[in-house]
């Protein structure tokens, strides 16, 4: 009898191993996915914004790409058995989605009229040094650690040698407008970011759906009274716009944020912090193929010290 259970607990022993690891594969094949997605996806939005809005209104374009992917979502997620938010839970993700997105969305939308696309990625990479910065100086009251501090002294230098003449063109007032527009952007995102935990939200479905919602239609209604068009005005967009806009609804807005939402949920913060890193990285090689942007050494190499900045920043937060 014995032997006869000694064999059974390891039929199950093994068994039990075996289904663990059935669990744990698509798990990992789900993260890596996912990962994907967000590496590439949100890498490529910024040479997609810049084909959406070459001969249409910026703020006007990205206003209709949010609403139409909120007016998606929201549906699908009530149909799907999310709970319908309550007036407290509608302003607070609302007031989410104006940071996040009518802001700064909506703001690197109209940067990158002003600055090649890559330089707006790499600049929108800084977004760990405002986060640090406004959580240190007002939400959490933490004194950063040395190895953060040293990452946001490299960030800068690295920032200064970009935006320096010659870095990737001389720099314009137009391009100080771009980076000025970026560096609101990241403030807005990092505010945003910092309040989300703080705040009673929906579910994480309807949460983004508000979001899309509230910032969209804002984008939308200062469009109308700001820029030259109607609510009728898509009609008149050239087809490579209509194109990037359908791109950024499905695969920026709808793919895009679902599979950060998942790996917010699923992925350590380590794992989940490296978009900021590749992201940049993408969108300068795409412009750099799509987009006739040019490459130079100095822009490189601030890139490569940004970047550093950045992986210092994430070091330094993970061990404090």
């Amino acid at each position: 009898m014995a032997l006869v259970s000694l064999s059974d607990d390891k039929f199950r022993l093994e068994n039990s191993g075996e289904a663990e690891l059935s669990k744990v594969t698509p798990q990992r094949t789900k993260l890596v996915l996912n990962l994907i997605s967000v590496y590439i996806l949100w890498g490529s939005t910024y040479l997609f914004m810049h084909f959406m809005t070459e001969r249409m209104p910026p703020l006007y374009m990205a206003g209709c790409r949010l609403l139409t992917a909120g007016l998606i979502l929201y549906p699908f997620a009530r149909f799907t058995g999310h709970a319908r938010p309550n007036k407290q839970e509608w302003l607070a993700a609302g007031l989410i989605g104006i940071l996040l997105l009518s802001v700064a969305n909506g703001g690197m939308t109209v940067a990158v009229h002003y600055i090649p696309t890559g330089v707006a990625a790499l600049l929108a990479g800084m977004l760990p040094l405002f986060i640090v910065i406004l959580n240190w100086l007002t939400f959490s009251k933490v004194r950063p650690t040395k190895l953060v501090m040293a990452g946001l002294a490299v960030g800068l230098v690295g920032i200064a040698l970009l935006v320096k003449p010659g870095g990737f063109r001389t720099t314009t007032t137009e391009s100080w407008v771009g980076i000025g527009l970026i560096m609101v952007c990241n403030l807005a995102w990092a505010t945003g970011t910092l309040l989300s935990g703080r705040m009673k939200l929906p579910t994480q479905m309807v949460s983004i759906a508000v979001q899309m919602l509230v910032g969209g239609g804002l984008l939308l209604l200062v469009s109308l009274v700001v820029e030259p068009v109607t609510l009728t005005s898509i009609g008149q967009a050239p087809t490579k716009a209509i194109g990037a806009l359908i791109y950024l609804i499905i695969f920026g807005s709808l793919i895009g944020f679902s599979s950060f939402s998942w790996l917010a949920r699923n992925a350590p913060p380590q794992i989940l912090s490296t978009y900021a890193y590749v992201n940049p990285v993408v969108a300068m090689l795409l412009g750099w193929a799509f987009a006739g942007e040019a490459l130079t050494g100095q822009s490189l190499v601030s890139a490569l010290i940004i970047l550093a900045g950045v992986v210092l920043i994430s070091f330094g937060k993970r061990r404090g």
